[in-house]
């Protein structure tokens, strides 16, 4: 099992010493050591993607309003001639003849998946920017060092909270992307107590994933599933509550117990916090945390309310950064230059959500797509209610893998699913659970899911050291999800 190993940087020894760079804190020695470098593993499950497209049939489902209309499968022609690989144009399939991807269009394909996500891409790189200009006024270093001192350093208390209302946020309001902005401050946190950055990723991205994982009322998972199979939308609350509980109180206990086993001792902590001088809140730091909290509430109104999507959150973040700017009294060239430099620390985190864009292209482009939903979900069929359960959890976890879009796989896969689900025995209800128990279970390990590469290269944590550290949590929630599946049926959920 993978620890929670301190940081090996400076601030090992001087926990408390302010760090200089960019807004993501970027430390002076980069985590990732022999380890694939993200970008190079993502080229690699693209090339991955080119060679599927000839080794799976083509073929395509009739669609009504964007939904695939069930029964309508049906196989394309194609052909797999090497002469196609290195065709010098874009390979472009028809209803009649489809293509498998040349070497040109694998390469096409990463500036489009760039243009695909432009949105979200804009919005987590001014997310950085408001970032670098939190962190040049001086609120964030005041604000966590006397967040410390009133708690002692107490990790213990501390990390269940902030895991609390991360979840909250995820499960209730569908927040995901929002989050990146606070795995920064995160890691700041996780410095003065001398823990490494793989700790402010895993507290962020357990709670975020988890919420995902029970989706107590998110509109993103269950705006269009429930309603496709026929169940009133946000019903069925008790079940994914109960989800919910459970699984955030296992994703606490096991990151407490890391935390315990990289060697973190309270008692260390305490002592260095009371060597260090005692920090007070100017007043100018005391505006721009109102701010922030006032900012944190529009954030909640503007996306549950006013339905704002990533254009209207990236105006959001500029707006944001220039309140900030000016309460926090910065001159225009620094508060100019802090923006920018937390947009550049960024850059690679927007790459990654564009690379995990263009795998889907690929797959969709060469209409290998429908063909994976087709088999996956005949898998399933003429089993028994709680085996059929589990198995249209299992094939949501392998189409999360090349759909990572919620409410994409949810309009390709619950018109089939539901029909499947009930000819078996299980209710639409429960069909609806499994869709959201296996896409936020492969969220939490897939390399193609471009928020969670995010999340990680925000906080320079490495994809296999984060697989390492995860996995024996995924594998217990996993079981815990079948089984959750199986009490479902067994009760008529």
């Amino acid at each position: 099992m993978t620890t929670l190993a301190p940081s090996a940087t400076a601030d090992d020894d001087h926990p408390h010493e302010r760090q200089s760079g960019n807004g993501a804190g970027e430390e002076d020695k980069k985590p990732h050591g022999k380890m694939l470098h993200p970008v190079v593993m993502m080229i690699w499950v693209l090339l991955a993607a080119v060679a599927m497209t000839y080794l799976i049939d083509a073929g395509r489902f009739e669609r009504h309003d964007k939904l695939v209309v069930p029964g309508t499968y049906h196989v394309v022609p194609k052909s797999r001639t090497l002469a196609t690989l290195v065709a010098p144009s874009v390979s472009k399939s028809t209803a009649d003849q489809a293509a498998p991807a040349s070497l040109v269009s694998a390469f096409v394909a990463v500036p489009n998946g760039l243009i695909k996500n432009a949105p979200l891409i804009f919005m987590v790189m001014f997310v950085g920017g408001m970032f670098g200009v939190m962190r040049k006024t001086g609120v964030v270093d005041a604000g966590i060092d006397r967040l410390l001192q009133l708690t002692a350093g107490n990790v213990y208390v501390l990390a269940p909270l902030l895991m609390l209302l991360i979840g909250l946020g995820s499960t209730l309001l569908g927040f995901i992307s929002e989050y990146l902005v606070i795995i920064p401050m995160v890691m700041v946190l996780t410095r003065r107590l001398g823990l490494s950055n793989l700790f402010a990723v895993a507290l962020v991205a357990i709670a975020a994933k988890v919420g995902y994982i029970a989706s107590v009322t998110n509109p993103l998972s269950l705006a269009v599933a429930q309603p496709i199979v026929g169940v009133p939308l946000f019903s069925g609350i008790g079940m994914r509550i109960g989800v919910f509980v459970v699984f955030m109180t296992l994703g606490i206990l096991y990151l407490l117990a890391q935390v315990r086993l990289s060697g973190f001792r309270l008692t260390a902590a305490r002592a260095s916090l009371e060597a260090h001088p005692q920090t007070r809140l100017s007043r100018r730091h005391k505006a721009t945390l109102l701010v922030l909290s006032v900012a944190a509430a529009m954030l909640v109104i503007g996306t549950r309310e006013l339905k704002w999507g990533n254009v209207e959150l990236s105006a959001f973040y500029v707006f944001i950064s220039v309140v900030t700017a000016v309460v926090g009294r910065l001159d225009s060239r620094g508060a100019a230059d802090a923006f920018v430099d937390g947009m550049k620390s960024m850059i690679l985190a927007g790459l990654l959500i564009g690379l995990a864009a263009s795998v889907e292209l690929i797959l969709q482009n060469s209409l290998v797509l429908d063909t994976l939903i087709d088999h996956f979900t005949r898998l399933a069929r003429g089993q028994s209610a709680v085996w059929v359960a589990n198995g249209l959890m299992a094939v949501q976890m392998v189409l999360d893998v090349f759909i990572p879009s919620v409410s994409g796989k949810a309009a390709v896969s619950m018109p089939i699913i539901g029909p499947i689900a009930q000819l078996s025995g299980v209710s639409g209800q429960t069909s609806v659970l499994a869709f959201v128990l296996g896409g936020g279970l492969t969220n939490m390990v897939t390399p193609t899911s471009g928020m969670l590469l995010a999340y990680l290269a925000t906080a320079r944590v490495g994809f296999g050291q984060w697989l390492r550290f995860i996995l024996p949590l995924f594998v217990v929630l996993l079981l815990l999800s079948g089984g959750a599946l199986a009490l479902a049926v067994w009760t008529g959920y």
